[in-house]
């Protein structure tokens, strides 16, 4: 058994400690390569087992292949047809990385409640705006808190949403299992519906050929105007021109964004100057505890896989996700 494993972005490097299990659960003959993503394609001839990020190119050089662990919690990267449709199994942290998401979404979500924008931007200033800024802040207490999306991050948001006093309602492809901080969760077609009732939105969905550009016209048309848009998964599920007009003309209050519907987003963009806009550059993914729980995913998926277990995290990659 070869296993390779491609260090990146949220998986910078492997504790020898950790290679050495992965050499021992390998087997007496097995190989275990660490190489940079660009040497990688020199290394994946012969490899049954990668943990990384594969692209077109990677995988066509790789037909012994029968899984890949990703290290993103997104995967969208890996639906190109040869992989969709081949028999290679693709796991990912699907549910690991929840928690520090949804720090990150409630810290954007404040800094425009709480005017805390607003106050850095003036800087020393801000003692002269006290009044607009004190009849602008927004308590959290008793707003609706609509989740697009009920996985391991809606889930993590709607923790954080009820210790705020909020009432949680979402909105999911398939069959969930409800949470007591959430009063209903309803299928997609009820989306606008869920869209008009609610305070803050936050998208906590995938991104599939059914997501992308979920968020549009109609949709930011069926928003509360005093409502917020939280987004710190998928960029693409927003429509661009949608959701600038959206907070151009006061459709929604604002938006709090850790990504954005183009990654880098161009400078010239207006979603960088608005005043109801606050946004971090597709950084909410970063946690001291990620690196960890993936490889600790991978080492007993990689027990469960030599000894025919089940695999924890594993991609439908039909549904894409």
């Amino acid at each position: 058994m070869k296993i390779v494993i491609i260090p990146g972005l949220t998986l910078p490097q492997v504790p020898e400690a950790d290679i050495r299990k992965i050499k021992s659960l390998a087997g007496h003959n097995g190989e275990v390569i660490v190489t940079p993503h660009k040497d990688a394609i020199h290394h994946v001839g012969d490899a049954e087992i990668i943990l990384g990020l594969v692209n077109e190119t990677l995988f066509s050089a790789a037909p012994q292949l029968r899984w890949v662990q990703s290290i993103s919690s997104g995967v969208d990267m890996f639906f190109y047809p040869d992989f969709i449709n081949s028999d290679v199994v693709l796991t990912s942290e699907k549910g690991l990385v929840g928690e520090h998401l949804a720090d990150h979404g409630f810290g954007l979500l404040l800094m425009l409640t709480r005017q805390l924008a607003t106050a850095l931007r003036y800087g020393a200033d801000s003692w002269n705006h006290r009044p607009e800024m004190r009849f602008q802040e927004i308590e959290l207490t008793g707003a609706v808190f609509g989740i697009l999306g009920l996985g391991g991050t809606g889930r993590a948001m709607a923790k954080r949403a009820a210790a705020f006093g909020m009432s949680c309602i979402a909105v999911d492809r398939d069959p969930v299992q409800p949470l007591a901080e959430v009063t209903e969760v309803w299928r997609t077609n009820r989306l606008h519906e869920l869209l008009s009732c609610s305070d803050v939105v936050s998208v906590c969905c995938p991104l599939t050929s059914e997501t992308r550009d979920l968020l549009d016209a109609s949709a930011f048309a069926a928003m509360k105007d005093d409502a917020i848009l939280m987004n710190v998964t998928r960029g693409e599920v927003m429509h661009e021109a949608s959701l600038v007009r959206a907070l151009q003309h006061g459709q929604i209050r604002g938006a709090a964004l850790d990504v954005a519907p183009r990654e880098p987003l161009p400078a010239d963009s207006p979603l960088w100057s608005m005043p109801n806009v606050v946004m971090t550059p597709h950084t909410a993914g970063a946690s001291q505890f990620r690196v960890r729980r993936n490889i600790d995913r991978f080492i007993r998926n990689l027990k469960a896989y030599t000894t025919g277990g089940k695999l924890e995290g594993v991609i439908d990659k039909v549904a894409g996700y």
